[in-house]
């Protein structure tokens, strides 16, 4: 892997402040990942130390082998979800929005 890409994604992911919440996605957008699969790689295998839990499916859930975990975590800093679901419109981190397509988040 592209050590600069791998320093990259680091960096996008600790950019995500406290109280929201980005995708897979959203954070290969921005960090010019070429899939969000490299973005969960990543944190599986070297993001003990990143904010991980702020790091959702596009959907708004969390992986299912890390659900309640990440779901205190998230209620702790105040983001609430409905039942295993965030809601991405109220608490997606204003980074990953776009002015283009504002529908779109």
């Amino acid at each position: 892997m592209d050590e600069q890409l791998h320093e990259r994604v680091r960096e996008v992911i600790a950019g995500v402040p406290k109280g929201s919440v980005a995708s897979y996605g959203d954070i290969a957008a921005i960090a010019g990942a070429p899939s969000p699969r490299l973005v969960g790689r990543i944190l599986a295998e070297d993001g003990h130390d990143l904010p991980w839990h702020r790091i959702l499916r596009s959907d708004g859930t969390p992986a299912p082998h890390l659900q309640e975990e990440q779901l205190e975590l998230l209620r702790a800093e105040g983001v609430l979800a409905d039942g295993n679901r965030v809601n991405l419109r109220e608490y997606r981190w204003a980074a990953t929005k776009s002015e283009e397509e504002p529908g779109l988040f």
